[in-house]
């Protein structure tokens, strides 16, 4: 019997440790096919390692290669082989950087691409290793990223494109926080010395979606030491006194064994939690 696959769609590396670590390494321990596909190298990331800062793209401009390579330590640690980027090398995206910034206007970029013509670069993935499940970002990218807007918009069109051919995607899920968890680490956060990345209240914060809209929690306390782990791989984005570290010191390393999302294509399905969330992202999936 052909193995259950999932598919994650990210626009650059550390996104898919920060949003999906537990859920990639839970869903590697149970057999199940994993694949990542990274739609840019993040060139234009924000170094957080002094000694690295001449690589910035107003620099030496040469950050890609690294986060690259931070890219794959981060995958050794939660066990997946199958990770490529979007597009072969003759053919691949830059890091658009912020909205309206000098990088996003570059005709190179991500956020210039043509949704069709990336997608189809994705659609290929798809009919090869024919997902059953897709994760990737909401129509705003989360929190209006122009490369992860994109990547949502090329996830999104590229499972449409492959259903049309024969490959149909039985469920797909957009990343997410519940407010109510949100609202946890601000409280959490206050009087320690650190804020909750500038956040005062729970809806400011562009991840957040009411908990009722939350469909889906993946539970991996067991993969969390993994997860912090691949964090750690990623040193030019994740600084280990940041918010990230930080508000496990403060919640526990607890707050990220969970991972949250919104089913918005397929049926929910039983095993549900006590809140109503299903629990397994495969549940009810036909192979």
């Amino acid at each position: 019997m052909r193995k259950p696959r999932l598919l994650l769609v990210h626009a650059h590396p550390d996104d898919e440790t920060i949003n999906n670590g537990v859920t990639m390494a839970k869903y590697v321990a149970m057999g199940y096919g994993v694949t990542l596909v990274t739609c840019t190298r993040g060139e234009e990331g924000e170094i957080l390692v002094p000694e690295l800062e001449h690589l910035a793209s107003g620099k030496e401009d040469a950050l890609g290669p690294v986060r690259e390579v931070e890219l794959a330590n981060a995958m050794k640690v939660l066990g997946v082989v199958d990770y490529r980027f979007l597009g072969a090398s003759s053919k691949s995206w830059r890091d658009s950087g912020m909205m309206d910034s000098e990088p996003n206007s570059r005709k190179d970029n991500f956020w210039n691409a043509d949704v069709d013509e990336a997608a189809e670069s994705l659609v290929e993935v798809i009919l090869e290793i024919k997902p059953d499940v897709m994760l990737t970002y909401d129509e705003i990218g989360g929190y209006g990223h122009p490369d992860h807007i994109q990547a949502h918009r090329v996830a999104m069109r590229a499972s449409e494109i492959a259903g049309q051919r024969g490959w149909q995607i039985q469920k797909i899920y957009w990343n997410t926080i519940p407010i109510s968890v949100i609202e946890q680490g601000i409280e959490a956060m206050k009087g320690s010395g650190n804020d909750f990345w500038g956040v005062e209240k729970a809806e400011d914060f562009p991840f957040a979606q009411p908990d009722n809209l939350v469909t889906t929690v993946i539970d991996g306390q067991e993969f969390v030491d993994k997860k912090m782990e691949a964090m750690r791989a990623h040193p030019t984005q994740i600084a280990v006194d940041g918010p990230f570290f930080a508000l496990s010191d403060n919640l526990g390393f607890k707050v990220w064994g969970q991972e949250f999302y919104r089913l918005v294509y397929g049926k929910a399905s039983a095993p549900f939690n006590q809140e109503g969330r299903e629990t397994d992202l495969f549940s009810g999936i036909q192979l």
